[in-house]
């Protein structure tokens, strides 16, 4: 239970003081300044979280990342572009989050400043009315002491004169005597009647100003509170938004543990394999050795096309020249 109260410890012996009031004022409105600052601070953090998401998705769906791949890896890499892209969506509902609970922010802010500003027009009233009733007070007062010192010096004035003055002079003496104990008494009337209605209005000041230091009081308690819990729901947010996309991330290493380095291989042999013999060794070869072991090479004799049958064997006439053949090869003999 908390022994310190704004009612207790904002108050001035001078009555046209207003500086308790001032005070508690001054650190309201600081309050709501550093609410204005949070909310702001949740809209700029809005906007990165959207730049961010938005840059997220398009890289993810933009930039090529291993296009080339093949099989487990393929489906691993997509995957992977998939939940690159759920996190960006993400950061996106963060941003969407953050507005919201500045627009919180702001609600609570004006709601405090509405409620407040009618307890404020009624203290700036009642000190307005404190302060000039004070005022007519201080005149009355200074307007009564006054006729007091006329008064005594009307009658040291009859008293020094009473044997030295005619009687005429003295009934003048006794006339201006009279005359400024009924200001006197008229002065010192008024004076005791602006004191009294000065004491009602102090009253009812004072009460209102009690009144208004316990609202102003239960406002900064709710407003640290909500502050506090403003905060506290942002980062739990920020908390909640990692861990989601650690469940992304998670699902890109389920993928991962599913890669298999030998099927990606022999995947990529059967698809793309060109054959299982290497080449023979090329052998030095001299090129006079070439040369001299060179042999003519014969041609083919041609085989004759035709459509007709075997010719006849030819024969001698007498006196022709003889024909004959060594080796396959035709003779002429002479």
């Amino acid at each position: 239970m908390r022994d310190a109260r704004f009612r207790d410890h904002f108050w001035s012996t001078d009555l046209t003081s207003t500086v308790g009031y001032d005070s508690i004022i001054q650190h309201l409105n600081d309050g709501r300044k550093n609410c204005k600052e949070f909310e702001d601070f949740l809209k700029e953090r809005a906007i990165i979280e959207e730049k961010y998401g938005k840059e997220l998705i398009n890289l993810s769906k933009k930039k090529p990342c291993g296009q080339t791949e093949l099989n487990t890896l393929k489906r691993s890499l997509d995957v992977f572009k998939q939940q690159i892209d759920n996190v960006g969506q993400g950061h996106i509902q963060l941003a969407q989050t953050l507005r919201e609970e500045a627009k919180k922010m702001e609600d609570f802010r004006e709601k405090q400043k509405l409620h407040r500003k009618k307890i404020e027009l009624i203290m700036e009233a009642i000190h307005k009315n404190r302060n000039l009733q004070y005022k007519k007070t201080m005149e009355a007062k200074r307007l009564y002491e006054q006729r007091c010192r006329d008064k005594d010096e009307a009658e040291q004035a009859v008293h020094r004169n009473a044997n030295l003055v005619t009687q005429k002079q003295q009934e003048k003496l006794f006339l201006k005597l009279a005359q400024t104990k009924s200001a006197l008494e008229d002065s010192d009337r008024s004076y005791q009647q602006n004191i009294t209605t000065l004491e009602k209005i102090r009253e009812e000041w004072q009460k209102e100003h009690i009144k208004a230091c316990e609202f102003f009081e239960t406002q900064e308690c709710e407003r640290i509170n909500y502050f506090r819990n403003a905060i506290w729901l942002h980062v739990n947010q920020l908390s909640q938004d990692c861990v989601q996309n650690d469940e992304k991330y998670e699902e890109i290493r389920r993928s991962l543990e599913m890669c298999s380095i030998e099927k990606d291989v022999e995947f990529f042999i059967n698809l793309r394999k060109t054959g299982s013999l290497a080449p023979a060794p090329v052998v030095y070869e001299n090129y006079y050795n070439t040369q001299r072991n060179a042999t003519p090479a014969r041609s083919p004799a041609p085989v004759p096309i035709s459509r007709r049958g075997p010719l006849p064997t030819p024969t001698t006439a007498p006196g022709e020249p003889d024909y004959a053949t060594v080796d396959g090869y035709s003779l002429i003999h002479h």
